[in-house]
């Protein structure tokens, strides 16, 4: 959110299509050196903390559909498979991180993904929210209604932001 309030400030025709670009939006406030430093932080600290919610969630996922142990509660002795998917999962990152030269290209292709499976993510949540909830807990009636409304809109935006971010796409 910084970087995109300062190049709109100083600069809202830059070029956003490297790294390097985005890094610099920061050096006519904060100076060459400590501007690059500043957004270098920024993207470290979000990088890991993604790293560890998606490959924690893969990791509890698998845990879930095939029944084993999966907690940090448990110690790698205990849960192993836990461990194990949780150690590919952040390989297999880092290795997407390396193989991948253009990474700007790769999280906007990671976006527009995560944009059109949007839809099935919604749809289950709805249908979990109606059938595995305690009975008391349970949408029904009018608020289920505005629950499938709003989950139909927040989908469908999602899939046409998604499908209109890709180049040569016609939308």
């Amino acid at each position: 959110m910084a970087t995109a309030a300062t190049i709109g400030l100083k600069n809202p025709n830059a070029s956003l299509n490297t790294v390097g670009h985005i890094a610099h939006a920061f050096v006519p406030f904060l100076g060459e050196r400590m501007g690059v430093v500043v957004f270098s932080i920024g993207i470290l600290g979000a990088g890991m903390v993604a790293a560890i919610v998606v490959s924690l969630a893969a990791a509890w996922g698998f845990g879930e559909v095939t029944g084993y142990k999966h907690s940090l509660e448990y110690h790698p002795k205990e849960a192993p498979w836990f461990y194990v998917v949780y150690t590919l999962a952040v390989v297999a990152g880092a290795l997407a991180v390396v193989a991948i030269p253009n990474l700007v290209s790769l999280t906007v292709a990671v976006e527009v993904m995560n944009s059109c499976l949007l839809p099935m993510v919604l749809g289950f949540l709805v249908a979990l929210a109606v059938k595995a909830l305690p009975l008391e807990h349970r949408l029904r009636g009018w608020y289920f209604w505005v629950v499938v409304a709003i989950s139909t809109l927040s989908a469908g935006l999602g899939v046409y932001g998604g499908l209109t971010s890709i180049p040569g796409s016609g939308w």
